[in-house]
This record gives C-alpha cells, sequence and structure tokens, in this order.
C-alpha cells in the first residue's frame, strides 16, 4: 500500500513538473519529441501528433526531449522550432517552465486547504488538552481556555508563546503560581502547583498548549490566501536549505533530516492514516521543495540548465556543447550516487 501511495505522490509531482516544461515549450513554439514519465528503458510509448507519450521502468523522476535541445545536435526540420534557435528568454520561461509547475500545484492544495481550515499562528497560549489527575486538572482548568499571564508574589509574565510557558513553569516546580486565565467572556484566576518529577511527556503542568488557531477562508478569498501560505511556506524551505548547505559546507553538524525515495513512502503513508487534507498537505510541501531543488544551479538540475542559459543571454555566446554535456552527465551522476546514499540510510532508520 505504501509503495502504491508512493508512486501516486511521485508521478503526480513529476507530471506536473514535465507538464510546466511542456507546456511552456509549446508556447514558445519547440517542437516537444518526447514526455517521459519515469527514467529509461522504456515499457511503452503511445505516439499523439508529434509527441511521443512514455512510460519508462525507473520510477524516480521523468522527462521532456526537446526538438534540437543541445547545440550541434543533428536535427531534421524546421530550424525555428528547435530550442536551440530560441531567444534567452524563452529558453528560460523552458528551462523554468517545471519550477513554476511545482509552485502553481502547491497554490493549488494550499487554496483548497484554506477553506478547510489551517493553523495561524497567535499571539495567545490555548489549552488544548488536559491530562487526568494532574495540577492542571485539579485545579480546574479547562480545555480551550487562553493563559494570558502568569502571576508570582513580585512578578507578571506576559504570555505570549507556548514555549515561555514551558519554561517558566519548569522553573517554577514545586511552588505555588497563579494563572489569569481568559475562559469564553471572563478572566480568572487559577492556583496550582507544577510538579517537579511530572510523567514523561506530560510537563509539569500536565497540559498541551498551542499558540495556533484554526482559521477557514471563503472561496472567494482562497486564491490571495492559499498564495501567501505558499510564498510563505515556500521561503522557509529556501531559508532552511540555505542553512543545511551553510552547514555543510563549513562542516557543522545538521540540524534536519534529509529523506530520499524510501523516507518520502514511509512519510507519504502516514501523512494518508490522518485523512486526505494531511495527505493533500503532504503533497503540497513535496512540490514546494521540489520546485526550490530544481531551481538550484546544479548541473542536471533546472537550475543548472538556466546557468547555461543566462551565460549565453549575457556574453551573447554559445555555451561550449562538449562542457555542457559532461556537466549535466556528472552532475546527474551525482545526483544518482546521493540520492542512493539517502535511500540506504533511509532503509537503515527503517530497520532501526
Amino acid at each position: 500500500m505504501i509503495i502504491i501511495i508512493f508512486l501516486i505522490t511521485l508521478s503526480i509531482l513529476v507530471l506536473v513538473h514535465e507538464l510546466g516544461h511542456f507546456l511552456m515549450a509549446k508556447k514558445m513554439g519547440v517542437k516537444v519529441e518526447e514526455f517521459g514519465i519515469g527514467l529509461p528503458p522504456k515499457l511503452f510509448g503511445i505516439k499523439k501528433g508529434e509527441t511521443l507519450y512514455s512510460v519508462n521502468l525507473l520510477p524516480i523522476g521523468g522527462f521532456v526531449k526537446l526538438f534540437g535541445e543541445e547545440y550541434g545536435e543533428t536535427t531534421k526540420g524546421d530550424k525555428n522550432r528547435t530550442f536551440v534557435s530560441k531567444k534567452p528568454w524563452q529558453k528560460t520561461l523552458i528551462v523554468i517552465g517545471g519550477v513554476i509547475g511545482n509552485f502553481l500545484l502547491g497554490w493549488v492544495i494550499f487554496s483548497y486547504l484554506v477553506t478547510q481550515g489551517i493553523p495561524v499562528p497567535t499571539n495567545n497560549v490555548i489549552v488544548e488538552k488536559i491530562t487526568k489527575n494532574s495540577p492542571a486538572a485539579i485545579a480546574g482548568l479547562q480545555e480551550k481556555d487562553v493563559i494570558k499571564k502568569i502571576l508570582f508574589e513580585n512578578n507578571t509574565i506576559d504570555l505570549t508563546s507556548a514555549s515561555t510557558l514551558i519554561e517558566e513553569t519548569k522553573k517554577s516546580a514545586g511552588k505555588n503560581i497563579k494563572l489569569l486565565v481568559q475562559r469564553e467572556q471572563r478572566q480568572l484566576i487559577i492556583n496550582l502547583v507544577p510538579r517537579t518529577n511530572p510523567p514523561k511527556g506530560e510537563g509539569p503542568l500536565g497540559i498541551a498548549i498551542t499558540s495556533y488557531i484554526e482559521k477557514k477562508y471563503p472561496w472567494y478569498s482562497a486564491p490571495y490566501y492559499g498564495l501567501i501560505e505558499a510564498f510563505n511556506i515556500t521561503s522557509k524551505i529556501a531559508s532552511e536549505l540555505g542553512k543545511m548547505l551553510f552547514n555543510f559546507v563549513t562542516f557543522q553538524k545538521q540540524n534536519v533530516d534529509v529523506a530520499g525515495p524510501v523516507g518520502i513512502a514511509n512519510l507519504a503513508g502516514q501523512a494518508v492514516k490522518f485523512g486526505g487534507n494531511a495527505f493533500l498537505q503532504f503533497l503540497a510541501l513535496l512540490s514546494l521543495n521540489l520546485a526550490i531543488m530544481n531551481i538550484l544551479p546544479f548541473p542536471a538540475l533546472d537550475g543548472g540548465r538556466l546557468v547555461f542559459v543566462l551565460y549565453e543571454g549575457l556574453t551573447k555566446k554559445k555555451p561550449n556543447k562538449n562542457f555542457e554535456k559532461y556537466t549535466n552527465l556528472i552532475g546527474f551522476i551525482m545526483l544518482l550516487s546521493l540520492a542512493a546514499l539517502i535511500t540506504v540510510n533511509d532503509v537503515i532508520k527503517l530497520f532501526k
């Protein structure tokens, strides 16, 4: 079942990405010779019009083969329909078409999800759950209570984040404290004593708290708020990726986990267990991740291809065909090797 979910997830992402290249190439007047899902060897294909639509054996990607894609390539037909004959700005749009496709998919999914309800950060500390027989339960704290302040004898602390409450209750373990609580239209004072040795996972008060509320938006404003959500998450992904690359080149310890095909398959299976919306959110996050990863200026990625297009646009010179060819080949081998290493690591994690 997990394998099927993974293949469906990957197929959607690849289809959208390659469709972006395909549609942009068509718009720019470039002939598309083949639209492939998966990597060769080829399993089967159907030719419709001038394009062969193929399904390939290795389910780890896809491709769009453009007419006259490389300088020096032998072509028969209308030279104006080759990729290399197009202006740099047209090539740029074709190259980033896949990235645009993946971002649009994320935007569309988040536009739907905001109509179903998404967590929105607040400056409040909200009680989500209370453990039986805990200090919070004994003191009369209730779910959905908003904890506004901690009142000490000589000090008052305003609570604007969950972390502040956690930190202060740990410091005050074993001592009597007062909480100013907003319950609907009333304000209450709750007296309690945080535990010094709470059961594992419960904390000093025995409550689960959050600083987020669920907010739903009407369908007519969903595209706007979905776009904001997609931009915010894309920015966060780019920021975290930048930190990861910086830590890598400076030989610092990584604070994030990197997942390959096996890890993604496992996460996709877990997302499905939480329902359709959770899976859609996971798909949107993957699509935005794929957009950011592909725009990186690394050989064999869209960003690497874009570097050569920008070089041509700035220098008015054609890039060396052999240099471009072997650079992309080396980049492709490096990416496959990295994917293999990450996959091995994912398998080891599963067994652990």
